[in-house]
């Protein structure tokens, strides 16, 4: 009866005993047991995948045919902390290279295997592939990095853009007074010149910042990706272009410039990795990011258009990957570029609700995948502004904190025929406004002010006026503050610096568009 009993626990002991390596054998983490000297007495499937070997190949093997020297010595380190420490668990990480050559970060649980009579008889571990996890959280360290570069990079280029608002203006009206056979005439224009190159270069910035979007509405992106390409096409006769883009491509609410931007950027940085000559694939297609899927720099689930750019370049090496989208690196010759060109497609993309990742390695070329919310609505058509200048007769408050804004300003609206009142603070544009609501027509008001801002600033005016026109000018672009000032009744938008041609439209754009409603 005894013997019957024994051999009843012992058969419920060996089925515990296969439940239990059942359940090993299936899990997604890596188990693995070796006696005392290291040699694996048992590993499941996920184990050996992990390690880059067969199953088969490791059983009765030494641990350290698997491992680097130095990660040899980090494990031997937590097998005897193991031992000293009894039942404790030892955590471990490190980065593995598998047999392949491909790398894995590896998060390691160890602890003693101990027999209930013989006493220890080994060590068991549980690892885990975690390195899609800290691909993650390299991404979220970066994209917070950006942001923080970002807003000082936002903050830097408004204030250049004011000051290149002193340059361009007087400029310009010096240029006006001129002769175009004045021997300064063509000074003035190259200075005018170099200001727009300066301008160009804070676009940049703001895009790198996440301010550069200046007009979004719906477009068409199988037509901006066709059109970009064959520009691109037609001055890099060595570079061959395939596309593969979605019949069925849905539209995306973006600013048409600051996308196109983005792409002959990367366009750009392909040929220049191409330098015998290559082929520049682009590809377009539409996705949905399923609630619950992990998405890399923080996205949101939901409907985008996928733009992949691939080249078959030099590649970069991973140095180089990690820092790609920093402003002002590059890999190029000093005074080759400004390094902005990747950091303002990053900030762009992030203005725009999407993201851009990159894929590369040395011999073996470069994509970029660029990812852009859905629209189901219909895209509108491409206009074209022209730059003449028309004049006026209206009375114009004029509101900034900057003297040269200022004196410049108010020297181009009166030149254009305007009368111009001019004040430096939110209360005393407040005060005279109240006096003299029915004078004026029209107010141009700067959005960033001490004391009382551009924003508090329009809310005041227009509890005097729920009527009032009013246009917002700043060294920023049309976005974050800009935008929600705009959403409560402002009638216009202009970035500093800009052009008298480009105000006076935008005055006549707001008084008569107003005037007819």
């Amino acid at each position: 009866m005894r013997q019957e009993r024994n051999m009843t626990k012992r058969t419920e002991s060996l089925k515990g005993s296969d439940r239990y390596r059942n359940i090993l054998e299936n899990i997604a983490e890596g188990y693995f047991e070796v006696d005392l000297d290291g040699n694996f007495t048992f590993l499941n499937p996920s184990m050996a995948k992990i390690l880059g070997f067969r199953q088969e190949d490791l059983i009765g093997v030494n641990y350290k045919i698997c491992f680097s020297e130095q990660n040899t010595a980090l494990i031997l380190q937590a097998f005897k902390k193991a031992y000293r420490a009894g039942g404790s668990v030892v955590l471990l990480d490190g980065r593995h290279i598998r047999k392949d050559g491909s790398v894995a970060e590896l998060e390691t649980s160890v602890a003693l295997l101990k027999d209930t009579l013989a006493g220890p008889t080994g060590f068991r571990g549980i690892v885990r592939d975690i390195t899609e996890r800290k691909k993650l959280e390299q991404q979220l360290i970066q994209m917070h990095k950006m942001e923080a570069v970002g807003t000082l990079a936002g903050g830097i280029a408004h204030d250049f853009n004011n000051l290149l608002m002193g340059i361009q203006g007087f400029a310009s009206l010096m240029r006006s007074d001129l002769e175009p056979d004045h021997p300064h005439y063509k000074k003035l224009l190259q200075i005018e010149k170099q200001v727009n190159s300066g301008a160009e270069l804070t676009q940049q910035l703001l895009g790198f910042a996440r301010e550069g979007q200046y007009e979004v509405k719906l477009i068409d992106l199988e037509d901006v990706l066709k059109r970009t390409a064959t520009m691109f096409g037609r001055t890099k006769k060595e570079i061959t272009i395939h596309r593969d883009i979605d019949k069925s491509l849905w539209h995306v609410e973006a600013d048409r410039g600051q996308i196109e931007q983005v792409l002959l950027g990367i366009y750009l940085n392909a040929w220049q990795a191409m330098p015998g000559g290559g082929t520049l694939t682009l590809k377009a297609c539409n996705m949905v990011l399923e609630e619950g899927e992990r998405f890399p720099f923080e996205a949101q689930p939901g409907a985008y258009v996928r733009i992949s750019i691939q080249d078959t370049g030099i590649g970069m090496d991973e140095k180089t990957l990690n820092r790609v989208f920093e402003p002002f690196f590059t890999t190029k010759e000093m005074g080759r570029g400004s390094g902005l060109g990747l950091a303002s497609a990053y900030g762009i993309m992030k203005g725009h609700g999407g993201f851009i990742s990159v894929a590369s390695k040395v011999g073996e070329g470069t994509t970029f995948d660029l990812y852009l919310p859905a629209s189901r609505k219909k895209a509108e058509a491409v206009t074209v502004h022209t730059e003449t200048a028309i004049r006026g007769r209206e009375t114009i408050l004029l509101i900034d904190d900057e003297d040269v804004i200022i004196d410049v300003s108010r020297e181009i609206l009166e030149s254009l025929g305007y009368k111009v009142w001019a004040v430096r603070t939110g209360q005393e544009a407040i005060a005279l406004y109240g006096s003299r609501t029915a004078e004026i027509d029209l107010v141009i008001l700067d959005m960033i002010m001490p004391v009382m801002s551009g924003g508090e600033t329009f809310d005041r005016l227009k509890a005097i006026n729920p009527g009032i026109k009013v246009i917002l000018s700043t060294g920023y672009s049309l976005t974050g503050q800009a935008r929600e000032i705009m959403a409560r009744g402002c009638r216009g938008f202009i970035q500093k610096p800009y052009k008298i041609g480009t105000l006076s439209q935008k005055i006549r754009e707001v008084l008569e568009t107003s005037a007819s409603k």
